[in-house]
């Protein structure tokens, strides 16, 4: 249990909140490049209580600025892209992609009053069809290699969720929560006679958390029905808001990215390797899966699938979980964990100083993670999917 003061500390995303300020330190995923084209120039994105909109330029790159236009308040989602540009649809003022006010067609010729009408404006990178920005101040670091996005041999597939209906921390707790897949998800889908949940329903006879240099690994031992023991190499949370894991036969990647206090954009990235023997070159583009409203005509999570059981999970803890009225236990170690060194890494940033999992250096921006395969082995035995 955390203190009400404690819980606002690590929960609120805003401009100007401790956890918000440490979280624009990182390349953050807010789109897809399949999300824009020559047909769709804009998008409307809303990050961390800010409403911002993504337009495809002329030079078929991206540019993210606020939403609402300097002048009138209108938005720019409606606006003109002209070359690198874009232009209020209401008066005219055109902004380039630093947010710096370049024309106002109907005033007088005023150089200091169109340059203090700049509006936010944040840079755009394209990676492996996912459109990251850096809304932080200064230099930004350098855009991660995730391995999963960097590997050619396997197809990737990126999926766009329904944004979740609660705060990002309660997902990002749950990546480092390890023994509620039994429940949630082995237990769960043995009564409803699902198979894909047999890996996870085992008895877990012990488990285990610790810190690296990207966050957190949580590690399980599991016995089977052999009584034989299985230990995992475990998988991590990578700080702040990634969670790395095997998912079957796919390797994955999980960003729980804020969109404002309240709810958070879900997007994962799942790479199939190519079966040993068949290894060549990937170079098209990733796949994409806009994953439907997983709700029963009821209302009602339907609980049929891992991302429908999760969801259920956090987003009935409520909109903001309240801290406050919890019963911690043992198996909660890795959350405490966690949340240690989310406050540790906000007071660096309080102190000036860069937080950790960053990279500055060009030469280490591939990151590779040595992550369990015992997803894979049983996939291959239950019938491989994808």
């Amino acid at each position: 249990m955390i203190s009400e003061a404690e819980n606002e500390f690590l929960t609120r995303v805003g401009p100007g909140t401790p956890a918000g300020d440490l979280l624009r330190r990182y390349w953050q995923p807010v789109a897809l490049t399949a999300d824009l084209s020559p047909d769709k120039r804009t998008k409307r994105v809303r990050v961390m209580g800010e409403d911002l909109v993504l337009y495809l330029t002329d030079d078929n790159t991206y540019a993210l600025v606020a939403e609402s236009c300097a002048h009138r308040r209108v938005s720019l989602y409606y606006g003109f892209v002209e070359g690198c540009e874009i232009r209020c649809p209401y008066h005219g003022w055109k902004y380039d992609s630093t947010g710096q006010c370049l024309e106002q067609p109907f005033e007088q010729e005023n150089r200091r009053a169109r340059e203090r009408a700049r509006i936010a404006a944040y840079p755009v990178q394209a990676y492996r069809g996912i459109l990251f920005t850096y809304m932080g101040p200064g230099e930004p670091p350098v855009l991660p290699r995730w391995d999963v996005l960097d590997r050619r041999d396997g197809h990737l597939t990126l999926f766009v969720e329904e944004d979740l209906r609660c705060n990002w921390l309660q997902p990002m707790e749950n990546a480092v929560d390890t023994v509620h897949t039994y429940w949630l998800h082995g237990h769960t889908m043995h009564l409803k006679g699902i198979d894909r949940g047999s890996y996870y329903y085992r008895p877990i006879e012990k488990y285990s958390f610790e810190h690296f240099e990207w966050g957190i690994i949580k590690r399980r031992v599991y016995r089977d029905k052999a009584g034989e023991l299985e230990e995992e190499t475990g998988h991590p949370l990578v700080f702040p808001n990634i969670l790395r894991l095997p998912e079957g036969p796919l390797q994955a990647m999980h960003w729980r990215v804020p969109v404002d206090d309240e709810h958070t954009m879900l997007i994962r990235a799942g790479l199939l390797p190519d079966r040993p023997g068949e290894e060549r070159v990937h170079d098209e583009e990733p796949s994409v899966v806009r994953v439907p409203p997983e709700m029963t005509a009821d209302g009602d999570h339907a609980m049929t699938t891992f991302t429908s059981q999760d969801r259920m999970a956090w987003e009935t803890q409520g909109a903001v979980y309240d801290r406050t009225k919890e019963t911690l236990g043992a198996e909660d170690k890795g959350i405490a964990m966690y949340r240690r060194l989310l406050r540790q890494q906000i007071e660096r940033v309080q102190a000036g100083e860069d937080p950790m999992a960053l990279i500055r250096d060009p030469a280490k921006s591939v990151v590779v993670f040595d992550v369990s395969q015992g997803q894979a082995r049983v996939a291959v035995t239950e019938g491989r999917a994808g």
